[in-house]
C-alpha cells in the first residue's frame, strides 16, 4: 500500500563521560591524572534512497537510536564514539518537528544527506582539569545528553505538472497516453488512490515529470475524504493541469466543476492556486453534434479572459494532446528549473544548554568542613565581588541552581558547618 505519511521517534547518541582517575606506577607514588575523554554519541543524518517511492518501512518501525559514546578509560584513553544511524526516505520527504509542524529539512534537491540531530559531545577526563592551585581533580566531565524529537516525514511528490479535476475525468486515461506511467482504470469513482508518476518526452523540447493528483471532491481543503492525503502531492508542482469533463458525461457542469476544484485548492494553500493553470477539455470524442451549445466553447468563454487557456483534447483517441503538451512545455520553458524546496523553519538545539561543567562535593573529615571543587566553580568565584550584596545573592543562587546546596544537604551539612571553595571559606546557614 502507498504511503505517505509517518510518525517516528529519533535520539541521538549521550556522549559518554569524562574518567577520573590517577597514574599509579612503582616508582611514581603521587602520579598526575590520566581520565580519558569520553566518545562522541551518534548522530542521526537522513539520506535520499532512489529506490524507494513510499514510507511504508516506517509503519513498521517507528524508533531510531543512535549509539551513546563509551565512558573515557585510565591512562589517557578516550572512549569509543557511539554510532551514527543512517534513515533512508524517498526523494520529496518533507521532515517535520511533530509538535509544531514547522519543517526542519526538505529531502528535495540538492538535499540528498542531512544531518538531523548531532550525538552529545563527551565528557573530558579529569587530566584536563590539573592547575596550579588544583593538581589533582578528583572530577570529569559527564557527556552531553542525547538529543530527541518526534518527527512527522510527509512525501510529497516532485512533479513539474499535476494533475487535477474530480473523479472520472479521464485524468488516469490521459496519463497513461502522454508518459510511461501505467496507472489502474476503471469507471469508477476515487478510481486513483496513489499519486501516480509520469515522464513527458517531447521531439526538441525537454520534456517534464507529470503527476497524477487522485480526484478530488468538494471539502477536500478541510479533509473530506482523502483530501488532505491528495492536496499535499500537488504543493511542489508548477503547472497545473485542470482536466474537466467537457461533454458531461455524468450530468456534471463541467464549469462549475472547474470552480468548485479552484476553491479547493484556494481553501488549502493560496499559493498553489495562483499558480499558472491550463483546462484540458477531455472527453470532446463524445459531444454529440447536435449539443445546443458547444461546451467548450463555453469554456473558453469563461475562463480564457481570465488567463486561463482552454485546450479540447481526447484522452482517449490522443486528439488535442501534442498542441496541449507543448502549450505546458512553453509555460515551464519560463519558469526557474530547480525543484519546489521547502525552507526550514525549525532547526533542533544544537547546543546543551542543560549543560554544566563538572564539579564535586565531600567532606573533609580530618578539618571537618566541606569541600566544593570544579573548573565551573572557579570561574564563578573569579568574577563575583562576594563582598557586595548583590554579588553573595548571586552567589547562592548559583549554588542553588547548580545543585550544589542539595548535595550538601544529602552529605548531612548542618547549620553552621563550614564550606570550603578554592581557599574561600563560609558559613552555612539555610
Amino acid at each position: 500500500m502507498f504511503a505517505d505519511r509517518a510518525k517516528i521517534y529519533v535520539r541521538s547518541g549521550k556522549g559518554g563521560d569524562g574518567h577520573v582517575s590517577f597514574r599509579r606506577e612503582k616508582y611514581v607514588p603521587n602520579g598526575g591524572p590520566d581520565g580519558g575523554d569520553g566518545g562522541n554519541g551518534g548522530n542521526v543524518y537522513f539520506v535520499v534512497d532512489e529506490g524507494l517511492n513510499t514510507l511504508t518501512d516506517f509503519r513498521h518501525i517507528r524508533k531510531y537510536c543512535a549509539g551513546n559514546g563509551v565512558e573515557g578509560g585510565k591512562r589517557n584513553c578516550a572512549g569509543k564514539n557511539g554510532e551514527d544511524i543512517v534513515i533512508k526516505v524517498p526523494a520529496g520527504t518533507v521532515i517535520r518537528e511533530a509538535e509544531s509542524g514547522k519543517v526542519i529539512a526538505d529531502m528535495s534537491g540538492d538535499n540528498r544527506k542531512v544531518l538531523l540531530l548531532k550525538g552529545g559531545r563527551g565528557g573530558s577526563g579529569n587530566q584536563h582539569y590539573a592547575t596550579s592551585k588544583m593538581q589533582a581533580p578528583k572530577y570529569a566531565q559527564p557527556g552531553q545528553p542525547a538529543m530527541e524529537l518526534d518527527l512527522l516525514l510527509e512525501l510529497k511528490v516532485i512533479a513539474d505538472v499535476g494533475l487535477v479535476g474530480f473523479p472520472n475525468v479521464g485524468k488516469s486515461t490521459f496519463l497513461s497516453k502522454v508518459t510511461n506511467a501505467r496507472p489502474k482504470i476503471a469507471n469508477y469513482h476515487f478510481t486513483t488512490l496513489n499519486p501516480n508518476l509520469g515522464v513527458v518526452d517531447l521531439e526538441d523540447a525537454k520534456g517534464f515529470v507529470i503527476a497524477d493528483i487522485p480526484g478530488l471532491i468538494e471539502g477536500a481543503s478541510e479533509g473530506v475524504g482523502l483530501g488532505h492525503e491528495f492536496l499535499r502531492h500537488i504543493e511542489r508542482t508548477k503547472v497545473i493541469i485542470h482536466i474537466v469533463d467537457a461533454a458531461g458525461t455524468e450530468g456534471r457542469d463541467p464549469v462549475e466543476d472547474i470552480y468548485a476544484i479552484n476553491r479547493e485548492l484556494e481553501a488549502y494553500n493560496p499559493e498553489i492556486a495562483k499558480r499558472p493553470q491550463i483546462i484540458a477539455a477531455n472527453k470532446t470524442d463524445m459531444i454529440y453534434p447536435d449539443t445546443e451549445e458547444d461546451p467548450v466553447s463555453r469554456i473558453r468563454t469563461e475562463f480564457e479572459p481570465k488567463g486561463i487557456p482552454v485546450y479540447p483534447i481526447s484522452a482517449v483517441s490522443g486528439d488535442g494532446l501534442r498542441e496541449l503538451l507543448y502549450a505546458v512545455q512553453n509555460q515551464l520553458d519560463g519558469m526557474s528549473s530547480e525543484p519546489v524546496v521547502f525552507a526550514p523553519e525549525y532547526v533542533p538545539e544544537e547546543d546543551q544548554s542543560t549543560q554544566h561543567e563538572p564539579f564535586t562535593v565531600e567532606y573533609d573529615a580530618e578539618n571537618d568542613e566541606y569541600v566544593v571543587e570544579g573548573p565551573r566553580i572557579e570561574k564563578m568565584l573569579s568574577y563575583t565581588n562576594l563582598d557586595s550584596e548583590k554579588g553573595f545573592r548571586f552567589f547562592q543562587n548559583f549554588l542553588k541552581e547548580n545543585g550544589i546546596l542539595k548535595e550538601l544537604e544529602e552529605l548531612g551539612i548542618e547549620e553552621g558547618s563550614t564550606v570550603r571553595m578554592y581557599g574561600l571559606s563560609f558559613d552555612y546557614y539555610k
